[in-house]
């Protein structure tokens, strides 16, 4: 059984095939999505779509999305106040994405790290782990964790060095790991993926961002009209067999451990699967609680 950690459901580049998109992952083995939100007007939206197609998901505001329409000021209101509605929702796992992106230009680091250290605090307060957006970002990321100390998470798409790694892992994170694993030239992501301890990766694929090696199109091919490769939770396997070649895994032990370590960086996941679980075998065994359980589960959402 695999697990996408990191995958846009909502995006609008799948709003003509969603169904469908979900039904090739399921097909493919990918059971279980983690669906995180990117702006306060996703903050229903996500949680909907997590009820509909079984997903998890997190509550955030993106750091790129720091800009005159919404701000640092007013987001961690709006995120607040989304915590408060969906609180009861067994289904809201993290608060995230939130993080720093100091790669793309313009962007206003101190607006961001105002709303970063913001959401860290309702994190903390909610007693939720985080889903963090790593882009040559990691050190003041860690300093704002040293500040704000939160039940760990995941830091998603992690790119930075070991140390760095390291002090995510002392601090309770695993580090998501996906397409990007799977070109060759990624020399110190795939060094990464075979040095850390196994309890500190997980798998993701950003779609529909992040494309693999084999939907990867040049800016030559694109500039030709080539359309880029959209990418989608079915690709996750193919991506865990990039792992597993590195790490000399079987596939099944490449699910089962990127899974399980999924589950622990998100215990609220862990305890939804299981009453689900629980809801199941009862359902079976006629008891008639099952169906009831299963019942409560589908409203809170």
């Amino acid at each position: 059984m695999w697990t996408d950690s990191h995958c846009h459901l909502d995006a609008p580049e799948f709003d003509a095939d969603r169904d469908a998109v979900v039904a090739r992952a399921r097909a493919a083995g990918v059971v279980r999505l983690v669906l995180p939100a990117v702006q306060a007007a996703d903050f229903d939206t996500v949680p909907r779509l997590a009820a509909v197609h079984e997903a998890a998901y997190a509550l955030g505001t993106h750091p790129l999305f720091v800009d005159a329409g919404e701000g640092a000021e007013a987001a961690p209101g709006h995120l607040q106040a989304a915590l408060d509605r969906h609180r009861a929702d067994p289904r809201l796992v993290a608060v995230g994405e939130i993080g720093l992106d100091h790669f793309v230009p313009g962007g206003d680091r101190e607006r961001q790290k105002a709303l970063y250290l913001a959401q860290l605090r309702l994190a903390r307060d909610a007693g939720l782990p985080v889903i963090l957006h790593v882009r040559r970002s990691a050190d003041t990321l860690l300093a704002g964790l040293r500040r704000i100390e939160v039940p760990g998470g995941i830091a998603h798409a992690f790119n930075g060095s070991l140390q760095q790694a390291q002090q995510f892992v002392a601090m309770g994170f695993r580090l998501g790991f996906g397409g990007t694993l799977s070109f060759e030239r990624s020399r110190q992501i795939r060094a990464l993926a075979q040095a850390l301890p196994p309890e500190a990766l997980v798998l993701e694929t950003d779609a529909p961002d992040i494309p693999p090696q084999w939907l990867y199109r040049t800016a030559d091919e694109r500039a030709a009209g080539a359309p880029q490769g959209r990418n989608e939770p079915a690709e996750l396997p193919r991506i865990g067999a990039v792992l597993a070649a590195l790490r000399g895994w079987s596939a099944a032990e490449t699910a089962d451990i990127t899974t399980a370590n999924v589950r622990a960086a998100l215990p609220r996941l862990a305890a939804w699967e299981q009453a689900m679980a629980t809801a199941r075998d009862a359902a079976m065994a006629g008891t008639g609680e099952g169906a009831r359980t299963a019942s409560r589960l589908v409203v809170r959402a």
